[in-house]
């Protein structure tokens, strides 16, 4: 029986805690290793990670300190582990805690490595119109996510897939690579890989500023970022419109896009062409222009109010035919 620690920290991270857990013929899951509690909410109340919360429920020790810390290596020998599996934990172990455990550190990587190697591989495949991605994983090294492969799955991207659901199927699609990976390479059974030389795409993670959706390029290139932003962190732009009848709107309001597709070309009403950023609704649909043909929005969310059908929003908001998103 492989004794292993555990790091990982969102809910991406649970269902290989729990493949691991509940594998009690190959697998003692000793410890569980996660970020501190974080502040959330209006009310700053400390939360505990997905993982610390998954951990207590199976019964497993919880360690939430910083690998940094003097005594971390100690404190990490004395769970007696023998190997660590690593999924999202969010911080950078050092030469001298990867050396602390007698088998290595393996970590469960959501793209086919060596590409997108970095903190928002699931994204970044989306957003450059990847069809195909996957799990990979690979043993911890000094580099980031260099380290030789013991295994890989791959699965084709949908349609119209958000990344935060993509996200979800190889969280599950991973919980079973991992566990298969670690008994094969505890058994001997496994030979490693070292990832090939080259230049590679590396996976930056997105922030506020880049969900910023542009209108100026061509409509698959909109829904690609969207979809790449969507749920995290979230895709926006700014609504400047009047409210009909001549009455001064907001300028500048922010507008989330929750979920849109390129338009269907054979719905009732639609337009063909739209100026870039420019809103045209009916009682049915709401789209918007870009530099091809337009885009549908499906759910948004606009300044002070709840995330709702466009439609519905575009009938309260009284737009003017100077609507625009930019």
């Amino acid at each position: 029986m492989l004794k292993v620690l555990f790091a990982g920290t969102p809910e991406v991270a649970v269902p290989a805690l729990n493949a691991l857990a509940q594998d009690a013929e190959h697998f003692e899951v000793v410890a569980v290793l996660t970020r501190p509690d974080a502040p959330q909410g209006r009310g700053r109340r400390l939360i505990a990670s997905p993982v610390k919360q998954a951990a207590s429920e199976l019964g497993i020790p919880v360690l939430e300190s910083d690998p940094k810390d003097p005594g971390f290596v100690d404190e990490l020998k004395a769970t007696g582990a023998q190997a660590g599996a690593v999924v999202a934990y969010g911080k950078i172990l050092r030469q001298n805690v990867l050396d602390a455990l007698p088998l290595g550190w393996y970590n469960l990587h959501f793209s086919l490595l060596p590409q997108w190697r970095g903190a928002a591989p699931v994204q970044r495949s989306l957003w450059s119109g990847d069809t195909i991605t996957g799990a990979t994983v690979f043993r911890l090294t000094a580099g980031m996510d260099t380290g030789p492969i013991l295994a890989q799955s791959t699965i084709e991207i949908g349609a119209h897939e958000t990344s935060g659901q993509l996200l979800d199927r190889l969280a599950q699609d991973g919980s079973r690579l991992l566990p298969a990976a670690l008994e094969a390479m505890a058994e001997g059974r496994i030979e490693f890989r070292d990832q090939p030389q080259g230049s590679y795409e590396v996976a930056h993670k997105i922030e506020h500023d880049d969900a910023h959706v542009r209108f100026d390029v061509p409509v698959f290139a909109v829904d690609r970022q969207i979809r790449a932003c969507t749920p995290e962190p979230g895709a926006w732009c700014l609504l400047e419109a009047k409210a009909s009848g001549g009455a001064e709107g907001e300028q500048g309001e922010q507008f989330h896009i929750l979920k849109a597709r390129p338009a269907n070309p054979e719905d009732q009403g639609a337009p063909t062409d739209l100026e870039p950023g420019r809103i045209v609704a009916d009682k049915k649909h709401v789209w918007v222009g870009t530099v091809s043909t337009p885009l549908e929005l499906e759910m948004v969310k606009a300044q002070g109010k709840k995330a709702m059908r466009a439609a519905d929003w575009a009938r309260g908001a009284r737009l003017s035919v100077s609507a625009v998103l930019i």
